[in-house]
């Protein structure tokens, strides 16, 4: 179950390690460093590590920290990829709390001091996020004031993961006690694409969970230019990183939940399910020849073997006919698809306000 806590202000100054990562993102470097370092109420340093950048982001790196005692700068001589630079940082971090920070993202005004009043006044919460803001070129103007905490037991927000199969964190605003950070280690190198949930969820797995609700706490960067076809390819990969991560946590060697197996089926089946939408929406919309429908269907019954008899497998088939009804391709297709946009504007407010 989860609980509401009214906000409170911190006792003392804490102290806030940001680790932050840039590979050939020099030129946004200035903007997340600046957003770190004007941070109100709380003390900071930022460990930048450039990885072997070609575009001179070192230079810009080293220029950084010589502007900034707070600042310190590390430069690698060969590229040792995204996984170790980011455990490199985190190795290091000595502030009371730890934040990772990609180079092409920002802090909002004021979210550090908000996560850790939360941090510092529940002291079982070994975690805490808010609500991202996405951008492309220039970040919107973000709310400050807090309306309420939302705190986790861990085990419960593990839960709710794997009943949705989903990770509602993007990372710009997360910020993790220091000492929880160091005993659960780094980021797993065998999880490249979807570190970041089993991050969370092992960090869940020994500590509670604890949310900002209202404002936004980090600026979360989107990029153009992504094709289509990638776009859509890329969804198979993702599905198949959280279920790696999923089983990481949860029945892994290292796992420490006694409901272990009972979750791991439970978020077996959510991403089965999600499979399956894709593959529907991917017929109801048109791009059969661009998604990759088949591997959903395989991934669904794979990971979930009773995907074929559920109605959503079923859903999937009578779009496939191929006798299907012109009114059903045509006025029930078109009802879908605002009913779909519906769900998904629900989801997306529900996300917003609770964060799950």
């Amino acid at each position: 179950m989860s609980r509401r806590v009214r906000p409170a202000s911190p006792r003392r100054r804490p102290s806030v390690t940001v680790v932050v990562p840039c590979h050939d993102y020099g030129h946004y470097l200035p903007r997340a460093l600046g957003s770190v370092l004007a941070q109100p109420g709380v003390d900071v340093d930022a460990i930048v590590i450039d990885d072997a950048s070609p575009d001179g982001s070192a230079d810009v790196v080293r220029a950084l920290a010589a502007g900034d005692d707070r600042v310190r700068a590390i430069v690698h001589e060969r590229n040792r990829g995204h996984i170790a630079t980011y455990n490199e940082g985190l190795e290091q971090a000595t502030g009371d709390y730890v934040v990772l920070l990609s180079a092409d993202d920002a802090l909002t005004p004021g979210s550090l001091l908000r996560a850790t009043a939360l941090l510092e006044s529940e002291p079982s919460v070994g975690l805490a996020y808010g609500h991202p803001l996405v951008f492309a070129d220039e970040p919107p103007a973000a709310r400050t004031s807090v309306r309420s905490w939302t705190v986790w037991s861990g085990e419960e927000w593990i839960a709710r993961r794997c009943r949705t199969g989903r990770n509602c964190i993007m990372n710009p605003e997360v910020v993790m006690r220091t000492s929880v950070q160091h005993a659960i280690g780094g980021y797993d190198a065998r999880l490249p694409h979807s570190g970041d949930l089993e991050m969370w969820m092992r960090a869940a797995s020994v500590a509670d969970v604890g949310r900002v609700n209202g404002p936004g706490q980090g600026y979360y960067r989107v990029h153009d230019g992504s094709m289509q076809r990638t776009v859509y390819a890329g969804l198979v990969a993702d599905l198949e990183g959280r279920l790696d991560a999923f089983r990481a946590v949860l029945v892994g060697p290292d796992a420490r939940l006694a409901r272990g197996e009972e979750l791991f089926a439970t978020a077996r089946r959510a991403l089965a399910l999600s499979a399956l939408g894709h593959a529907r929406l991917a017929y109801e919309h048109g791009r059969m020849a661009l998604e990759p429908v088949d591997e959903y269907l395989a991934f669904a019954e794979r990971v979930w073997p009773q995907a074929r008899h559920s109605r959503q497998w079923s859903a999937v088939a009578r779009r496939a006919a191929p006798r299907v009804a012109r009114l059903e391709r045509g006025l029930v297709w078109r009802g879908r698809r605002v009913a779909t946009d519906v769900e998904d504007r629900i989801r997306w407010r529900r996300w917003r306000r609770s964060g799950v």
